[in-house]
């Protein structure tokens, strides 16, 4: 027991700076992913929230409205529909305009209506031009409106302006933390170089040196990698507490566990590769070299 004590005291001491400085890297990985992953969410919400109305005739009633409405709902590029009758027609004008309009014609003028979103596939130009001219077939329908071209033109410019400017901010981080990661591990492979160097000297096989090694740089990296993401949980439990946003609307807990294990592996892999790498830098040098 005392030895196994002494064993863990004795690798977190070696490893404590490695285990810290990649614990910081990852940390940063894993906001970045996390801000990716709450931005895709909601540029997928903003493209969903695409909505067109169907306008029917005159002569449709709330039934043959509603019967409608059960056709439409068929089509693979209907996400979410709503039947809109003429009571709920008038009184959204009422509510909008303050006019009565059954008090000035006599009846209620307006026909029922039928509202529903897209999936996100579906919400381009090309598309809602289909989409109008597969619904505009249809017994009953007057009039399809769509949001305006220019506007929809810009928000998913804007949207795919935003994903690159994403995707260049999390392959430039993943790069620079590869060069932080592999840099820590090199400086801890150096300051045990004349110890490679020794056991080469003895007769062990390059195999059997660098072994250990690697696998002790990816038990860091591990652990590095355990606590940034509790570092994350934490941050997401508290945040609606302390900052007063729930993030948790944005990043869902299953998001976080792919991030997490992502953030696990990633610190294993690297530190395990650099460590290779550096390991094998100091089997190849003569003893003169290991002074430089």
């Amino acid at each position: 027991m005392k030895e196994e004590k002494e064993f863990k005291i004795s690798y977190l001491a070696a490893h404590a700076t490695t285990i810290i400085s990649v614990t910081l890297v990852l940390l940063l990985v894993g906001i970045i992913a996390m801000i990716s992953i709450g931005a895709r969410r909601e540029t997928r919400n903003i493209r969903e929230s695409v909505e067109i109305s169907v306008i029917t005739e005159d002569a449709v009633s709330d039934a043959g409205a509603q019967a409608l409405l059960d056709t439409i709902r068929r089509y693979p590029f209907v996400k979410e529909s709503r039947l809109v009758t003429r009571a709920q027609a008038l009184e959204q004008w009422k509510a909008d305009t303050g006019e009565d309009l059954e008090a000035v014609f006599g009846v209620n003028p307006l026909s029922p209506e039928i509202e529903f979103t897209l999936p996100e596939a579906y919400s381009n130009q090309d598309s809602i031009k289909s989409v109008v001219a597969e619904i505009g077939t249809l017994a009953g329908v007057a009039e399809v409106a769509t949001p305006d071209a220019d506007m929809l033109r810009a928000m998913n410019r804007n949207i795919e302006a935003m994903s690159v400017v994403m995707g260049v901010i999390a392959f430039v981080m993943l790069i620079i933390s590869y060069v932080l990661i592999s840099n820590t591990v090199r400086l801890t492979i150096y300051s045990r170089r004349f110890t490679i160097h020794t056991m080469q000297l003895v007769g062990a096989t390059g195999g059997f040196i660098s072994r250990p090694v690697v696998l002790n740089n990816m038990l860091a990296g591990v652990i590095a990698g355990l606590v940034a993401s509790g570092i994350l949980a934490v941050a997401l439990a508290a945040a609606p507490h302390y900052v007063g946003v729930d993030f948790g609307s944005f990043i869902g807990w299953p998001d976080y566990v792919c991030i997490a294990g992502g953030l696990v592996a990633g610190g294993a892999l690297i530190c395990g590769i650099a460590a290779w790498i550096a390991t094998r830098r100091y089997l190849s040098k003569d003893y003169s070299e290991l002074f430089k």
